[in-house]
């Protein structure tokens, strides 16, 4: 006689890019066993009444900013992960500016340990890729990343900008090894040099900071990016595109065949420059919120795949450090990972695009990018029962007071929303349930990385390059 299983969700319609379902979901340990029909389904020990909900695949946002170590003042992984869950977010990659930067594999095992203690959801780790980090790019992988992130644009933490000729060598280092690397693509030379111009004449109001990183520093930072990543079979990822104007490099590079994604972030499709007298520094972010004529086209771009998924950038600050006056001594960011499902079924509500497309940019892509589908980012059997059931029809109101995570400052404050996270589950356990966090489920997460793979590394453009940068690194060259 077979085994019960140990959950039966019934009563939910299941989405997936292709289609909405009512449909039963069989879970046994922290995996999908089954889904179809009630009757079809094995006998269990509990079953959950999911119905008046539609399931989605749990969230992946591949870009968040939790702070730990060394900044826990403003987040740590327990209430980034807290807030993650609130928001049908199931996985999350963190990004590697924090105290000490994540640049070598002891620095990673450290923070890894730090996650694992702390996390109520999955999470992938960043390492940094630049100037002084290349030579670890083996130990790196080694000790487990999701990916690198590479720094173009100065941003909180100030880390280093590497030159362009130190990023076609790490790009030449990394693209053997099929990880993608996350670009902040910004020129950080021009924004360095215009923020100059503006503090040397008096400028410390808020739309200084977008005068002070134009449109085109982004446009020129991913048309270079593609170009090393054309050379040298890099995949890479355009972290928060902002801007209309960098659609065009982005599909360009697309065309040629070049292995790069990009995504944005609900503020870039949401808000504009008349944004900033309401919130003043609060909006301040890297890149900046552009003027709202960038909206519609940012829209068209998810809509059309130019944009392959949607991302938070939750990036948390004390409210101190968000009200100073002056403009420039504001920190950049705000959360974002609690927020994003809410603003973005809003938009599902009004009409805009589909539950389905939501799926697609919000799990299946990042997954598959990342090398984690169909184990992450879909509901079939065989995947890890990472599920968010949510009421689509539920109208009600952001508050940064009710917010998980430990900055409880954004620009959604007071912004009414339709569609609410009801219950979260993490590899076949509840996580948040009822809108309550669910006890003991502090160090739940794990590690992404163990599972993530990617697909064969395309050859570098010419073995004369590869011999080259490898002449003193046989590791790389074998």
């Amino acid at each position: 006689m077979n085994e019960p299983v140990d959950l039966v969700i019934h009563g939910g319609r299941i989405v997936s890019p292709e289609t909405v379902i009512e449909a039963s979901i069989a879970i046994r340990g922290e995996t999908i066993v089954a889904v179809g029909a009630p009757d079809a389904m094995p006998e269990a020990k509990e079953t959950f009444d999911a119905t008046g909900l539609h399931i989605l695949p749990g969230a992946i946002d591949v870009h968040v900013h939790f702070r730990d170590p060394g900044y826990t003042h403003k987040e740590d992984f327990e209430s980034g992960t807290a807030a993650a869950a609130f928001g049908g977010v199931t996985t999350v990659f963190d990004m590697p500016n924090t105290i000490p930067t994540v640049a070598d594999g002891e620095t990673l095992k450290v923070k890894h340990a730090i996650a694992a203690s702390k996390a109520h959801v999955d999470y992938g780790l960043y390492a940094v890729l630049g100037e002084d980090t290349i030579d670890k790019v083996p130990e790196l992988i080694e000790a487990g990343i999701i990916g690198f992130k590479c720094y173009m644009g100065n941003t909180f933490g100030r880390i280093p900008t590497p030159s362009t000729g130190a990023m076609l060598e790490a790009f030449e280092m990394v693209a053997p090894t099929g990880k993608r690397i996350s670009l902040h693509a910004e020129t950080n030379s021009v924004m360095e040099r215009r923020q100059k111009r503006l503090t040397e004449s008096g400028r410390t109001d808020p739309l200084a900071h977008l005068a002070s990183r134009p449109a085109v520093v982004a446009v020129e930072a991913v048309a270079r990016a593609a170009i090393l990543a054309e050379w040298t079979g890099a995949r890479i990822h355009i972290l928060h595109i902002s801007s209309a104007a960098e659609l065009g490099p982005l599909r360009d590079a697309k065309a040629r065949g070049v292995d790069i994604t990009g995504e944005t972030c609900p503020h870039y499709l949401m808000l504009g420059e008349a944004d900033y007298a309401r919130c003043r520094g609060i909006i301040r972010v890297n890149p900046p919120v552009r003027e709202s004529v960038n909206n519609e086209p940012l829209w068209a771009g998810l809509l059309d795949g130019t944009i392959d998924m949607i991302a938070t950038d939750h990036a948390p600050h004390t409210p101190e450090e968000k009200t100073r006056a002056d403009i420039w001594s504001v920190d950049c960011g705000f959360p974002g990972v609690e927020t994003q499902m809410p603003l973005m079924l809003t938009e599902v509500a009004a009409g805009r695009y589909d539950i389905r497309d939501y799926v697609r940019w919000s799990a299946v892509n990042p997954a598959k990018v990342w090398g984690l589908y169909p184990k992450k980012g879909a509901i079939l059997p065989g995947a890890d029962a990472d599920l968010a059931f949510v009421d689509l029809d539920h109208a009600w109101t952001l508050r940064d007071a009710d917010l998980q995570s430990r900055s409880k400052i954004s620009p959604w404050d007071g912004r009414k929303v339709v569609g609410l996270p009801r219950h979260t589950m993490v590899r076949g356990r509840f996580v948040m349930k009822d809108r309550a966090l669910v006890a003991d489920t502090k160090g739940h997460g794990r590690s992404v990385h163990a599972i993530q793979q990617m697909p064969e590394a395309r050859p570098l453009h010419t073995d004369e390059t590869l011999s080259a940068v490898t002449a003193d690194r046989p590791e790389v060259a074998a």
